[in-house]
């Protein structure tokens, strides 16, 4: 079967992202990646190969564009700490988007927690975005304590890693507190310790 004339990949692979971030890998049916791609079982099977690697895809295109994003935070102009902040401010605010609480959670922590440790692919994935956050995070920590705002001893990895785990934290408590002044109040301990 061919593929319609006006066929996306990218926008394929977009949709495909939501639907998996909305019910899951397991929760995902191939109805559901037809109905939200506009494409039929065969063409699916046909260009992606499966369910599984439509997910691999999947798990990319976040990266490239939400682990971007965080990137492009990271290497924002500003102190340090105040891009710190920015990109823990995602996850509290882009979370809550016009009041209303995204229940999506973070794409790649949903992987981490429903595939990863079964599927040593999604696992690379998932790690491969962890990492990129976790990298960018040293290089500002680093550049923190060249400008004197970041006093914290100790390796600037772990550093790095203390403020990824508040933010994939928040990234989850964000989920479930209704009380955004829980979730700033987090976010500024989280900065007042560094």
């Amino acid at each position: 079967m061919a593929r319609p004339r006006e066929f996306n990949e990218d926008r394929v692979v977009s949709a495909a992202m939501e639907t998996f971030w909305r019910h899951g890998y397991e929760g995902t049916s191939t109805r559901d990646l037809c109905d939200s791609t506009g494409l039929g079982p065969s063409s699916l099977y046909n260009t992606f190969g499966g369910k599984r690697q439509l997910y691999l895809r999947a798990l990319q295109h976040y990266y490239d564009t939400s682990t971007a994003e965080q990137v492009a935070v990271l290497r924002g102009p500003g102190p340090a700490k105040g891009r710190l902040r920015a990109m823990m401010l995602l996850a509290v605010e882009g979370e809550r988007e016009h009041e209303v609480r995204d229940e999506r959670g973070c794409f790649a922590i949903n992987a981490a927690i429903e595939v990863a440790g079964t599927d040593p692919e999604v696992r690379a994935a998932v790690r491969r975005t962890f990492d990129r956050v976790e990298d960018e995070l040293c290089e500002v920590v680093e550049a923190g304590r060249r400008a004197g705002e970041i006093r914290s001893t100790g390796d600037a990895r772990t550093v790095a890693r203390r403020v990824q785990s508040t933010y994939y934290g928040l990234r989850v408590l964000s989920r479930v507190q209704d009380d955004r002044d829980v979730l700033l109040a987090t976010v500024d301990g989280a900065l007042a310790d560094l």
